[in-house]
């Protein structure tokens, strides 16, 4: 397959206040192109009228949707919400909380070698597509164009993991990485740890940090010691509950409008759910951001790269201009689409392409 193409080469501005600021490499990373045919992924809700054109990385083993019949053979119970659909395909109603999770533990269970895994009501429950996706690209972006790398080797730091525990769990099984995972819910992480102790396979390659600074991104959870190839993180992108509340109930209304119906509003807490430190922060996501970028300069030597999620675009400007004032060395935005929906993974190194090519050199080491 060929490597995601570069759009355009962005450098912000490097004054503030009479300062001058040396330019990072800035680069924006399209999602990969495929063959029409490759492209084209059907979900089994939509199979029949108008089929959804996705752009999942071509290592996504959900680039041809959901095999339901596969799925409910992995985890029978799965088979009391699939339901045909007025085009004769399989589906779930994906507004039903119970569903989705289910689903997803299918998914895991068939996919990923997972046996056990579960959620408490009311905490976020992730689409598993996107969430592997993310891990793909950052192993590209790891790689950086050299397949002969030994990945596996690669420590993982995620911040803020959830009660779902999703990135640890599908970076460990699909490419071997170490994971910390952190939060700053104890209940959160204790549910993390019931999913691993369930799963012999998740054992030994997950440790569980809990971050008691609300106010702190890395700081009080990377030690003197860490050293880490990848950081990772799905920001909260609301600035209040009700804005939260609001963006659920939107996501309810949109599900009902595909289906042809109308969302109760009982369900504005949705099948994808999520409690309060998943959904929402004071600033929202932006000011999220602005925290991980200064906090991260103070770990700049025990990190190869940092990323992060970025759903709003707009938030992208004060990003590159924060960084911009740091000094890091390279910048970039890589977008992912699935399905209508695009976001973005902006990801910054403090180090050069040489001393990025020295430490990949020295801790995961070339299979060559």
């Amino acid at each position: 397959m060929s490597k995601p193409a570069v759009k355009s080469t962005l450098k912000p501005s490097t004054a503030s206040r009479g300062k001058v600021h040396r330019r990072p490499n800035v680069e924006r990373v399209a999602p990969e192109s495929h063959p029409v045919e490759k492209q084209k992924v059907i979900t089994t809700a939509d199979r029949g009228r108008n089929p959804l054109k996705k752009a999942l990385h071509p290592r996504n083993v959900h680039l041809k949707g959901y095999d339901f019949s596969a799925l409910v053979t992995a985890l029978p119970k799965l088979k009391a919400f699939v339901r045909p659909t007025p085009y004769g395909a399989l589906s779930i109603d994906f507004a039903d909380p119970l569903a989705v999770k289910t689903l997803n533990a299918a998914l895991l269970k068939h996919h990923y070698g997972v046996e056990y895994w579960d959620i408490p009501k009311g905490a976020l429950c992730p689409p598993i597509p996107g969430r592997v996706d993310y891990l793909h690209y950052l192993a590209d972006l790891l790689a950086e164009g050299d397949k002969s790398w030994a990945l596996g080797n690669a420590r993982v730091l995620d911040i803020g993991t959830g009660a779902n525990g999703i990135y640890p769990i599908l970076g460990s099984q699909v490419y071997g990485w170490q994971f910390v995972a952190s939060d700053i819910n104890a209940h959160s992480l204790a549910n993390v740890r019931r999913i691993i102790e369930q799963n012999p396979v998740l054992q030994g390659r997950i440790s569980l940090r809990l971050q008691l600074d609300e106010q702190a991104v890395f700081k009080g959870i990377i030690e003197a010691d860490d050293r880490f190839e990848l950081t990772l993180c799905n920001p909260p992108f609301h600035a209040s509950l009700a804005e939260a509340s609001e963006g659920s109930l939107r996501k309810v209304r949109n599900l009902a409008a595909n289906r042809g119906g109308k969302a109760p509003l009982a369900s504005a807490k949705l099948n994808f759910g999520g409690q309060a430190a998943e959904l929402w922060c004071q600033g929202g996501e932006q000011q999220f951001l602005a925290t991980m970028i200064r906090e991260s300069q103070m770990f700049a030597d025990q990190c190869l790269w940092f990323t992060s999620l970025v759903s709003k675009k707009e938030n992208l400007k004060p990003c590159y201009q924060a960084l911009a004032k740091l000094g890091v060395d390279t910048v970039k935005t890589i977008e992912m689409q699935q399905g209508n929906k695009i976001t973005r993974v902006l990801a910054w190194s403090f180090h050069s392409a040489a001393k990025r090519l020295q430490w990949r050199s020295g801790r995961l080491k070339s299979s060559k």
